[in-house]
């Protein structure tokens, strides 16, 4: 039986494919940057960004999302585990593959809405009674 050696199989958390802003600091900077979600799970984060930065940089981030007719957020602490060159049509980058290291209740509980297609319950019930 041959063994797969796919980063889908060694993952402990299922990944769900986003396409969501981020805002990230650097731990102690003062000036903030812009990033995209690419995909997430329970434990981590793809993001993609213009900026280089090292591995072992510690990030607080903001992923922003649609809730109703606003756009909200949640935060978390995260930790970059690794980097990659990143090329597509019209755009160069790095990619990010990130290690949430704090995440607070509140914040899970939206990360979990988000990562259950989820982000506006309480005002797809309100506005379809």
């Amino acid at each position: 039986m041959e063994k797969s050696n796919s980063m889908e199989d060694r993952r402990r958390s299922q990944r769900k494919m986003l396409d969501l802003p981020i805002e990230y600091r650097v731990m102690d900077a003062s000036y903030a940057h812009g990033g995209l979600v690419v995909n997430a799970s329970e434990s981590g984060l793809l993001v993609q960004s213009v900026k280089s930065i090292p591995i072992g940089a510690k990030l607080n981030i903001a992923v922003l999302f649609p809730k109703g007719f606003e756009l909200t957020h949640f935060e978390v602490l995260a930790e970059i585990i690794w980097k990659d060159l990143h090329w597509e049509e019209d755009w160069e980058g790095y990619q990010y593959g990130l290690r949430f290291i704090q995440v607070l209740n509140h914040e899970y509980w939206k990360l979990k809405q988000v990562l259950n297609g989820q982000f506006h319950p309480e005002e797809t019930q309100r506005n379809y009674r």
